[in-house]
């Protein structure tokens, strides 16, 4: 007869002893690590330190004077004497702009020259017929007088006519020991910032009807400012003469320092955000070598505090217009207290009263996200 076989009942108790107790283990685990997070909770200390409060504007460093360099003559450049980056005296020889008149003009030229040369010869003839009846006492002093006045302007014309042709064809002419030529000079001491032009691109004139050509921009870089935009909620809080520190996005770990010295009275839009031109004069460089175009962005300081009793303004619970944080005893207990703020950089906050330096201060519980 076949002996059925059975499991012994030890088995069976200690597979339920062992899962009875890996559920025990995981309860008190986890009650352990929840008992563990709440008494090693962050702290931090009422210290001293200082609070500096800014408001920021985005811009760059440009030159306080910059001169776009245009000719008031036509025609087209016939040579350089300066490139981008030079440095000149003001005065000094930038280019030259050769004539460059249309066959029509120049034929015009010459005409004219003919035509003042013949008014000038009836006139004289006039004028020595009318010298022969005034010692004849034939005419007046006063008729013989508005003839050599007219005779005089012909003259003169005949001479402007003249001048004007020859620096049509030859660019330059010589006028009462004064030169005369279409050499464009530099206008102001300084380094030329760009060059729009080569040689033989033409040249349009600056009249009082049109801009003209522009042949070259050039800036003294001894005087530099920052010119930039600051957001509408900041420009209530600045005003002129404030102090600034600018950080160059070229130059990292470099600062400049500075003073405000405008702020817009008209906004402006950007990128639908509304914002007031600012610009900043620059006190002290040092030894940072700045050029023009550099962006930068420009702390403007609005308020200081030095070594002041501060904690972080995350610690803080704001509440009906109240501030609150959770002090942190010597025997791990921990009581809401309120306390008194003042300036606040949005990272640091100033506590005026309630607290004492040295004190714990509980951090805020952070919440599992589920």
């Amino acid at each position: 007869m076949a002996i059925k076989k059975r499991k012994p009942g030890w088995i069976i108790g200690t597979i339920a002893l062992v899962i009875i107790t890996s559920v025990v283990l995981f309860v008190v685990i986890k009650n352990s690590n929840n008992n563990s997070s709440e008494t090693q909770q962050s702290v931090v200390r009422v210290e001293k330190t200082n609070i500096i409060k800014k408001a920021m504007a985005l811009g760059a460093i440009e030159a306080k004077i910059e001169i776009a360099v245009k000719s008031k003559i036509s025609g087209v450049v016939g040579k350089l004497y300066a490139d981008v980056g030079d440095y000149v005296e003001q005065g000094e020889p930038l280019l030259e702009v050769k004539p460059d008149p249309t066959p029509l003009e120049l034929a015009e030229g010459k005409r004219n020259v003919e035509r003042k040369e013949i008014d000038a010869r009836k006139l004289k003839n006039e004028l020595d017929r009318q010298n022969q009846l005034k010692e004849r006492g034939l005419i007046s002093n006063q008729d013989f007088e508005d003839i050599r006045q007219q005779y005089d302007q012909a003259v003169l014309e005949h001479q402007i006519a003249i001048e004007q042709l020859e620096l049509l064809e030859k660019g330059k002419v010589r006028i009462a020991n004064t030169n005369i030529e279409t050499v464009i000079k530099a206008p102001i001491t300084g380094y030329i910032l760009e060059k729009s032009v080569n040689v033989g691109d033409p040249v349009v004139p600056l009249t009082s009807y049109q801009a003209g050509t522009e042949l070259m921009k050039m800036a003294d870089m001894e005087e530099l400012i920052f010119r930039g935009t600051i957001d509408e909620i900041d420009v209530g809080k600045i005003r002129e003469g404030m102090p600034a520190k600018l950080e160059i996005g070229a130059l990292p770990g470099k600062t400049v320092e500075g003073v405000v010295s405008l702020i817009s009275l008209k906004a402006k839009k950007e990128d639908n955000t509304t914002v007031f031109p600012v610009e900043i004069e620059l006190s002290q460089i040092g030894d940072v070598v700045l050029r023009a175009g550099f962006s930068a962005n420009a702390n403007i300081i609005i308020a200081r505090e030095d070594s002041i009793l501060a904690i972080p303004e995350r610690v803080v619970t704001f509440r009906n217009d109240s501030a609150f944080v959770r002090i942190l005893f010597e025997d791990g207990s921990s009581v809401e207290k309120y306390i008194e703020t003042g300036l606040s950089d949005a990272i640091k906050i100033e506590v005026t009263s309630g607290l004492q330096e040295g004190q714990k201060v509980l951090e805020k519980k952070v919440r599992d996200i589920i």
